[in-house]
């Protein structure tokens, strides 16, 4: 039986990083019955679009600015309407969707957040890797290089690089010369091996290989500019221990060795 959802609410929907197989199932049940779909149409694959019913009215949000967006998600909710904001990878990451609902409250709208596949989930996937590789990095750290938005001092590249881990490095490819520069600053190895993946799960996707002391040059001949992500850490690299969970040696709760 098909799922049934709330009018009255606006839904925030995790579009996923690219592949459109990749949007949840709940994703996919709220575009195939909305009414209206306002969508991040810089960054989102379209092809998601394919799932909307007929008649369903998809709007691009590029042009858009925020009081725009409120506007027309309000007049869509007063008229009885499904409305779907449908946003790239992960809402929780960089997704601007408090600043929505703080001014979609204020008019008295609930709204429902649906989850989907971040980039940096999908750039591992590409690669093949993962982050927390048992006793070379237990721990990933998410950030960005401040530009236009700024980011707190204390969340400097500078000083997440001082603990050398796993880091995914969002929206800062277009400063990758600066980026190398802050990580080596801020304790790295200039061995230590990087990737930058372009759309990662989309068709054209591009991955680029090297360590800190030539990936800037790397990805600047590639023409990689935006749309990328930036992994750093020894996890990217050769040494690797098996996890204790599935060594014959190992008791837990479910096995004794």
């Amino acid at each position: 039986m098909p799922a049934t959802f709330d009018p009255s609410l606006v839904y925030f929907v995790g579009a996923g990083p690219g592949d459109p197989e990749l949007i949840t199932l709940k994703g996919y049940n709220l575009l195939s019955q909305a009414d209206v779909i306002i969508y991040a149409g810089s960054l989102i694959n379209k092809d998601l679009l394919h799932y909307c019913k007929k008649g369903a009215a998809c709007h691009d949000s590029a042009s858009l600015n925020l009081g725009e967006i409120i506007d027309l998600m309000a007049t869509s909710v007063h008229t009885g309407k499904l409305v779907v904001r449908l946003q790239t990878g992960d809402l929780s990451l960089y997704g601007s969707i408090r600043e929505q609902g703080e001014e979609l409250g204020k008019l008295g709208i609930g709204f429902c957040s649906v989850p989907g596949v971040s980039s940096f989930l999908g750039a591992a996937s590409e690669l093949g890797v993962e982050y927390t590789v048992p006793e070379i990095s237990q721990s990933l750290v998410i950030t960005r290089m401040s530009g236009r938005t700024p980011t707190p001092e204390r969340e400097s590249l500078e000083s997440f690089a001082a603990h050398q881990t796993s880091m995914a490095i969002f929206l800062s490819v277009q400063e990758i010369g600066e980026v190398v520069e802050r990580l080596v600053n801020g304790g790295y190895p200039v061995s230590t091996p990087v990737a930058v993946v372009y759309k990662a799960t989309w068709p054209d996707c591009q991955v680029v290989k090297g360590t800190l002391a030539d990936i800037a040059a790397q990805v600047t001949t590639a023409g990689i500019h935006k749309t990328a992500l930036i992994l750093v850490g020894a996890f990217l690299g050769d040494e690797y221990h098996y996890s204790k969970l599935y060594d014959a040696g190992f008791s837990h709760e479910y096995r004794q060795a």
